[in-house]
């Protein structure tokens, strides 16, 4: 089979490092891509919303599946666009149509989603600028810390968790009069504050059957001991100690049952995967949010644990026959950190070379945001590069990722020591 995956990150190099491995594939190719993919697949240069050229390079290199990465082109249709196009229709597409995205293109969706099929879920209001006086009353209805979320994408950055209430109503104004995330804050969930630990719950689905993939916690704050501010993510760890098998009975009854059959029930097909992000309050599973694909840096860790053909797994999905799958998952830890560009998430400067590469051992590195410049890798981006370990626990295989980060150099490389402190 000829397979294109969309997007540019980590997720995406460690989805084609795995597809790379199947006999199903013939050849791999990624759009964009980053100076990882570049080793193992053929990078097209289009963005991943540009559909008319994305349909060009499908026809041009006889495509036979499309994996998609990130949620921008699923929330802007991308699935829909190939249903509905007569030389697309055929090629399967690995990830959920538009209306079905909405799950993390809006929040209020996702909430009312929940609420309707009875999914545990913290206890949410919506507002809009014309209802700002009633949101600032609300606010006060609250106990700190105070939950303000932009309905639509906003790149990882729109959930803000604040102590004050006056500067809860600050940023609840900067978001609603101010378009401080754009139109992705035009309507404002605020939400109570759920207090436990969090871990994330990835779903394969058919939109008939369904696989539980391998449990995962990211670490999403930049400094160490979970301060400063939000990122894409510092790091990961899978499978999460916690995540014991009563625990996960919970999850897999209060919650992906529901979700899946939810989508049945209210008619949005869906093929591809889901992402439950969730908190473990005292013994309870609560869904924090959805999301329509794989999570980043989650994916370094679940990926490499799952030991079927990713290939064979996709047309599955394609077929409608999951459910014929024995879903096999090794049983070792992996753990990622990820290294990022000084100053992140902040203003940062690109194209810082990267050298050490060949000094890794025991390790896998994925690349998120690098190019190739004058055939050496720089840096492209604010999270640049994840190094993912195996090990028999969490402990073992950090050791690991800690020893070979410190194997590669750039300039004001910067990442996380404390990934796994809280487990």
């Amino acid at each position: 089979m000829n397979i294109l995956i969309l997007g540019s990150g980590g997720r995406e190099h460690a989805l084609a490092w795995k597809l790379k491995q199947s006999i199903n594939c013939t050849n791999l190719f990624v759009a964009p891509g980053n100076a990882g993919t570049a080793t193992i697949a053929k990078n097209i240069p289009i963005g991943v919303n540009d559909f008319e050229k994305i349909e060009a390079e499908v026809i041009n290199n006889s495509i036979d599946l499309v994996v998609v990465g990130p949620e921008d082109p699923l929330v802007n249709g991308v699935h829909d666009y190939f249903l509905n196009n007569e030389n697309l229709k055929n090629v399967p597409v690995i990830g959920p149509q538009k209306a079905a995205a909405q799950l993390e293109g809006s929040k209020e969706f996702a909430k009312e989603f929940m609420i309707k099929h009875n999914i545990p879920t913290a206890a949410y209001e919506s507002f809009t600028l014309d209802t700002l006086e009633k949101g600032y009353s609300f606010l006060e209805k609250l106990s700190p810390p105070y939950v303000l979320k932009a309905d639509g994408l906003a790149a990882g950055k729109g959930v803000l968790i604040l102590s004050d209430l006056k500067e809860a109503k600050q940023e609840l104004h900067a978001m609603l009069a101010d378009a401080k995330f754009g139109n992705a804050s035009t309507t404002v969930v605020i939400e109570e504050f759920l207090s436990g630990i969090e871990l994330s719950v990835f779903v394969l689905t058919d939109g008939k059957g369904y696989k539980v993939l391998p449990t995962a916690k990211d670490y999403k704050r930049i400094g160490e001991g979970d301060t400063g501010l939000n990122t894409g993510g510092m790091g990961a760890i899978s499978p999460v100690p916690f995540s014991t098998p009563e625990f996960m009975k919970k999850i897999h009854e209060r919650v992906v049952k529901p979700t899946v059959n939810g989508l049945k029930s209210d008619g949005l097909p869906y093929k591809g995967f889901i992402f439950i992000g969730l908190i473990k309050v005292n013994d309870d599973p609560y869904v924090i949010e959805y999301n329509v694909r794989l999570g980043d840096p989650e994916t370094e860790v679940v990926i490499p644990r799952i030991e079927n053909d990713l290939v064979e797994l996709f047309q599955a999905v394609a077929n409608q026959r999951l459910d014929e799958i024995d879903l096999k998952i090794d049983d070792r830890t992996a753990t990622t950190v990820m290294a990022v560009s000084g100053g992140y998430p902040g203003a940062y400067e690109k194209e810082k070379e990267i050298t050490g590469f060949e000094n890794i051992e025991d390790s896998l590195v994925f690349h998120a945001g690098t190019k190739l410049k004058n055939e050496k890798v720089v840096t492209n981006g604010g999270r640049v590069l994840a190094v993912t370990s195996y090990g028999a626990d969490f402990k073992i295989a950090l050791k690991k990722s800690y020893e070979n980060i410190g194997k590669l150099h750039f300039d004001r490389i910067n990442y996380r020591k404390d990934i796994g402190f809280d487990l």
